[in-house]
Formats: C-alpha cells, structure tokens, sequence
C-alpha cells in the first residue's frame, strides 16, 4: 500500500528548453543504471528477502526510488515542453523525435531501451543486496558524470539531490547487509543461501 503525495521529493523547474541535455538525463530513466531499474530492483526482491526489517527497507527504498522517477520524467519533459523540429535535429534528438515525439520513453543515453535484464533478483539475500550497493554506487556514479557536463543550475540543483539519495541508499543497504550476515551462523556468509538454506540461520534460540 503506497500512499502518493502530489508533488516532486524535490521541485524541478526548468525554463529553457534543452533537447540535447534531456537526451542525456533520459539515461536514468531508462538506462542501465536508472531509477526505472532501481524501483523495479528493489520492489522485486523484497518478497523473498529473510528479514521483514529488510524487506521493508527495500520496499522504502523502491518506492523512493519511483519518487525519483518523476523527478527525472519531469526534467525531460520541461527539457522538451516547448521543443521546435528543427532543435531537436540540431541537437541530435531527431530520431528520439520521429519515434516518441516528445513523449516519455524509457531507454539510456546511448540509445538502448530499457529491458528487465537490467536489473537483477537472485532470491538469494547477499547476492541482491551486493547487488544492491554496487547498483547504488553506479547511479550515483552516473549523476556525478552529468551534473560535471551540465552547466544549468536548474537542471543541477535536481541531480545534485538524486545523487545525495544514492548515497544514503548505500549507507542504508551497507547496514541491512550486516544485519542480514548476524543472523546467519557461519564463518563464510557467502556459500549458501539463506533464503533456502535455513540450517545456517541461526534459530532465535540461539539469538
């Protein structure tokens, strides 16, 4: 259950538009390391995660991470509100043009569109939350790389706190990782899964 406010997490309010800059952002809404792929990440594996205290920040995080979904739809779209046919064939948006218009498509900046495979979950709880950290760290890798070839304070101020997000979301994920290894009982918490394994999980006897 999800209960939605209307408005951004953070207000996104852009004046010029920009085709060749939406053609860019447009990778985290639908690029390998996106806020498409990290909301769909998180909500997915959260069913099978052993620990509900877990499970339920995956499904925070998840849902923050639809919230920055539309922070980054929003800046594409004011990017384009008022794009002309012949900006978008000089700044190279044409083709994105003749196919969608300026309508809100998801694929990365290189041109590939979104597919499941972009994202992964095991059902294995220390493979998805490496997972997890490492898909964290490459979006916040990604904003640094944007917000260094930006150079509209208005389209900055935005991604300045989406990257601020990720790396919450991997202090966050770095502490359900160790919560997760306490409860299993073995020296190597990396040989077996915990989620089907459940003689290497600690009864709450032993707790």
């Amino acid at each position: 259950m999800w209960t939605y406010e209307k408005r951004l997490q953070f207000p996104v309010n852009i004046k010029e538009t920009c085709p060749k800059t939406a053609s860019l952002i447009i990778s985290q809404f639908g690029g390998p390391d996106g806020e498409l792929a990290a909301s769909m990440r998180y909500l997915s594996q959260r069913y099978t995660m052993p620990c509900k205290e877990v499970g339920g920040l995956l499904t925070d995080i998840g849902t923050e991470e639809l919230g920055h979904l539309e922070m980054i739809c929003s800046i594409i779209y004011q990017l384009t509100k008022n794009l002309s046919v012949e900006q978008a064939k000089t700044a190279g948006f044409d083709a994105y043009y003749v196919d969608h218009t300026t309508g809100l498509w998801p694929t990365a900046a290189a041109g590939v569109p979104f597919n499941a495979c972009e994202f992964q979950s095991k059902g294995d709880a220390i493979t998805d939350l490496i997972e997890d950290l490492a898909a964290e760290q490459k979006a916040r890798t990604t904003y640094d790389n944007l917000i260094r070839i930006i150079p509209d304070p208005s389209v900055r101020e935005p991604l300045k706190f989406l990257r601020a997000r990720e790396v919450v979301h991997f202090q966050r994920f770095g502490e359900a990782l160790e919560k997760i290894k306490s409860d299993l009982d073995a020296k190597n918490f990396y040989y077996f899964n915990p989620e089907f394994d459940k003689q290497f999980v600690k009864k709450p006897a032993d707790q």
